[in-house]
């Protein structure tokens, strides 16, 4: 007997199977489609789910995104990290709604020349909301195809990279795109997983070449690997008499962009004053991104009610009271400090 059409046997293993409650699958516009693409990108549906529903009731449209503070967007995606998302995200939809009418393109190149939306989100965005014949090729996506035909190589590499793309082009339908988008996500998340997949419950083994090879993982190859560079900082727990806590938000752009921060000793003027109070370390710890580790070390610093020279009351430094709801989004290792020295805040 033939095997089936890959599309036929995805869609059907998705209309047994496959999600179909999560709540951006609920009224499925472009604006609700389009959030939870954005913070799905390199973190995991479970982690999502409590994020996109806070978000969504605090900015429950594009318009509400774009007329709120950048601090209040940040605040909402603390703890998602890869604080770039979310800046793009609030630039996003300040666009949508001045040079868009606040409706998002219909088209793909309209969609991707909006920040921080590339080909594979733009393709979700118009097949999941609209139902818009477009392929994706996200993580999950390019696991699924990679292994049914044993496409060798990273996909990071750009030839193994566009050989993906053209095998999505190619299996993904013009009837019921959205449902096989979905399901192809799924099948990645639940079944084709990087370890241990299940095979034997999987619609495509029939003719999957990676099953055929006897170790489907090891496809897609691995990135290849490189040790990460261990930076250091010293962070600066600057308390004042009232026993407020000095934060200081970083620049826009760079690490934790735009997010309040602890002052840190390479930091201009006002740290090099404050390095003749330092204290011993409270704590150390290593906090790792994807390209290196960073070595934090906290000292504490006792200052008096005035203002350290260099800095003070302004718009990118206030005193915290930790009885007070903090002024915007803190990064990780930021609330980890803050939940140390100043009990459960957050």
């Amino acid at each position: 007997m033939p095997v089936s059409r890959f599309d036929q046997r995805v869609l059907n293993w998705f209309d047994e199977f496959g999600r179909k409650h999560l709540p951006w699958q609920q009224n499925p516009t472009a604006y609700r489609v389009w959030v939870s693409e954005i913070m799905l990108q390199q973190t995991q549906v479970t982690t999502v789910i409590p994020y996109y529903e806070r978000f969504m009731a605090s900015f429950p449209s594009v318009q509400a995104l774009a007329d709120a503070p950048i601090d209040a967007v940040l605040a909402h995606w603390s703890g998602l990290g890869y604080y770039a998302r979310a800046r793009n995200l609030h630039k996003c939809a300040v666009m949508v709604v001045q040079e868009h009418g606040g409706e998002f393109p219909k088209d793909l190149e309209g969609m991707q020349a909006l920040p921080g939306i590339g080909r594979s989100t733009a393709g979700a965005i118009l097949s999941l909301s609209q139902g818009i014949a477009q392929p994706i090729l996200d993580g999950n996506v390019k696991r699924v195809l990679a292994r049914h035909q044993a496409v060798a190589g990273w996909p990071g590499q750009a030839s193994v990279l566009n050989e993906l793309w053209a095998l999505s082009e190619d299996v993904t339908p013009n009837e019921r795109c959205g449902p096989f988008n979905q399901a192809m996500m799924d099948l990645g998340a639940t079944l084709c997983t990087r370890s241990k997949p299940q095979c034997e419950r999987c619609p495509l083994a029939e003719d999957c070449k990676g099953l055929a090879t006897g170790d489907p993982t090891q496809f897609p190859g691995k990135k290849p690997r490189k040790d990460k560079p261990v930076k250091s900082t010293i962070m600066l727990l600057v308390k004042n008499d009232a026993g407020e806590t000095l934060l200081q938000r970083r620049p826009p752009t760079g690490i934790w962009g735009g997010l309040w921060s602890l002052p840190e000793a390479d930091e201009g003027a006002a740290s090099e004053h404050l390095s003749k109070h330092w204290g011993a370390s409270l704590m150390r710890f290593r906090h790792t991104f994807s390209h290196y580790h960073l070595d934090i070390d906290v000292r504490e610093v006792h200052h008096a009610h005035s203002s350290p020279a260099g800095i003070g009351e302004t718009s990118d430094c206030v005193w915290w009271d930790n009885e007070q709801e903090l002024p915007g989004g803190v990064a990780a290792p930021v609330a980890k400090i803050l939940t140390a020295t100043s009990g459960d805040l957050l």
